[in-house]
């Protein structure tokens, strides 16, 4: 389906990309950049996640921890690292003021099962690689919003909800579109009060 987009869109590129791969990040990033022809880049979504539904607790082991932390908290992490010389351009070379996605952004997709406050009235999923790593990349979120901050680069956490995809299944309470629809409409918003935090697609805040 991407790749029937992409041949209708010219200005849609494809780029492989494997979070958990380090070296296939910084391939990534070349390639972005080549394609740029010298602009920056004004907004890096990461949105790649895994999920083990049955990770409970007692059956949780230590190989599916590191697994699950390596796409989930890892690889943002050196997307970021990578991306970073393009953000920092795409900033500087920006004529608006303060913090904006038009102008340099990294937003992170994380979830409200990341947030300890909200975990004692969603526990009937325990999930527990998965909080555990949204949780690491909420921490990672706040940490990017400090640092490159005063780069000139907006940091921000999205939950898109609950979404009936292959990870949310169908019993999920949000359609792809009523999700997707949200988080454009939280992009254009989002601004410096916004950097550091957690909020989910329609804009509302999520404690940590």
């Amino acid at each position: 389906e991407l790749r029937d987009l992409a041949s209708k869109h010219p200005n849609l590129v494809l780029v492989k990309l494997d979070v958990a791969n380090p070296s296939a990040v910084i391939d990534a990033a070349k390639i972005v950049e080549g394609k740029l022809n010298g602009t920056g880049l004004n907004l890096l979504i990461n949105n790649a996640g895994i999920y083990s539904p049955t990770a409970s607790l007692e059956t949780v082991d230590a190989e599916e921890m590191i697994r699950v932390y390596r796409t989930n908290a890892v690889g943002p992490m050196l997307m970021a690292q990578a991306f970073l010389p393009l953000l920092k351009k795409a900033a500087r070379e920006s004529t608006e003021k303060g913090l904006s996605c038009s102008k340099a952004a990294i937003v992170n997709i994380s979830t409200v099962l990341g947030s300890i406050e909200k975990t004692p009235e969603s526990f009937f999923k325990p999930v527990i690689s998965y909080r555990c790593s949204k949780a690491a990349l909420n921490m990672l979120t706040k940490c990017q919003a400090l640092t490159y901050g005063e780069a000139g680069i907006l940091c921000v956490a999205l939950h898109p909800g609950w979404v009936k995809t292959d990870m949310g299944s169908q019993e999920a309470d949000l359609t792809v579109d009523t999700s997707v629809r949200g988080l454009l409409s939280v992009l254009p918003i989002l601004s410096e009060q916004h950097s550091g935090t957690l909020l989910n697609w329609e804009g509302k805040a999520i404690p940590w």
